[in-house]
């Protein structure tokens, strides 16, 4: 199986979801780098980045699972690496 470097890039609009995300979250810290969270108290939002390492199958799978959670938004961006990397 392939594996792949990316960055995910979620928004959190409704802030009752974070235990949910985190649940998700969980499930896929193996692959999960790094993480940065930043809550943006002016708009009600949270900003968070996770950076991964992981099959593609997997980081499009959690990826897909944040974008279903109501209130939240992710976007995958992957890295263009060789693939001996």
């Amino acid at each position: 199986m392939e594996k792949r470097v990316a960055m995910l890039a979620i928004v959190v609009e409704d802030n009752e979801r974070t235990e949910e995300l985190n649940h998700v979250l969980h499930e896929y810290s193996e692959y999960i780098i790094g993480r940065m969270g930043l809550p943006y108290r002016d708009r009600s939002i949270s900003l968070i980045s996770i950076a991964i390492d992981g099959p593609a199958d997997a980081i499009s799978a959690l990826s897909g699972k944040l974008g279903q959670i109501p209130g939240v938004s992710a976007k995958a961006v992957y890295a263009k690496l060789p693939e001996d990397a």
